[in-house]
């Protein structure tokens, strides 16, 4: 049996390891300055984020339509997989999980199971990470979703915002809100804890990025970790000082948030995934 891991642009994933396990990229749609970009394709992370105060109108994002997943799974029946496992960022946060039971339901060519991963950015990537390793080494979807399931319940996503601004302007937030915020210094920690995202208030900087080193550290020990930046790598390095005794066996990466989550939560955000040991 060939399982083929199926995810979307959300997970951040390292590109060489997305090309090295054979994982199906889904790019989601940013749509700014009456144009469509496909996330990864047409712009990149670097080129979204120096663009991103200078523009007119806020991007807005998009899950393009089940046919393009459709297309996807069947090119991947024909290139020889036996079955199909999509992985996507919580439904919670987006409609790719939605699309992607569309697409499933109208697949024929190969039987396609559908994952909610209950997480965002590398939360999302971790799991899609396991999924692909254990497919490689001939696991059976029943097997991989029962170890998934697992990681799902140990894995936390949390980021310190730099700005309140953009969360305003996507709808996000209450403008009157957000805007007595930036007046009072606020830093907006959000964190996505099995498929729960909820917002804490801090007052600086400093305060946040304390409060993220304390939450990393109620999650030690650790098995997999990650810092996380909106075109911000020097203050992800500068949070990484702070927690280096905390750094698992495994390799840890530095990546940066993709513009689909980037446009909500602005540039100079710094944060982590992370998976807890198994008790």
């Amino acid at each position: 049996m060939t399982t083929r891991i199926v995810t979307d642009s959300t997970c951040d994933l390292p590109s060489e390891l997305i090309i090295r396990l054979g994982i199906r990229v889904l790019p989601l749609y940013i749509h700014v300055n009456n144009h469509d970009y496909l996330d990864g394709i047409d712009m990149t992370r670097e080129e979204f984020y120096m663009r991103l105060p200078s523009f007119v109108d806020f991007p807005r994002t998009a899950v393009p339509s089940p046919m393009k997943l459709h297309a996807m799974y069947d090119e991947l029946a024909n290139e020889g997989a036996s079955a199909i496992l999509s992985i996507h960022i919580s439904e919670t946060l987006s409609a790719a999980v939605q699309v992607a039971r569309a697409a499933a339901a109208e697949t024929t060519s190969v039987p396609v199971t559908v994952l909610d991963s209950r997480q965002l950015s590398l939360g999302t990537g971790f799991l899609v990470h396991k999924a692909a390793e254990m497919a490689a080494a001939g696991s059976s979807v029943r097997d991989i979703l029962e170890v998934l399931q697992d990681q799902i319940k140990r894995t936390q996503v949390w980021a310190a915002l730099d700005t309140l601004t953009y969360l305003r302007r996507s709808g996000r937030m209450n403008s009157v809100v957000s805007t007595l915020g930036e007046l009072l210094q606020i830093r907006p920690i959000l964190k996505m804890i099995n498929g729960v995202s909820v917002a804490e208030k801090t007052r600086t900087h400093e305060h946040a990025v304390a409060r993220l080193v304390g939450a990393l550290r109620a999650c030690a020990p650790l098995e997999r970790l990650a810092f996380l930046h909106s075109d911000a790598l020097a203050q992800a390095q500068a949070f990484q000082s702070l927690v280096r005794d905390l750094l698992p066996s495994k390799e840890t990466w530095f990546e940066e948030i993709n513009p689909v989550l980037g446009a909500h939560i602005g540039p100079g955000a710094v944060g982590f995934a992370c998976i807890s040991k198994a008790q």
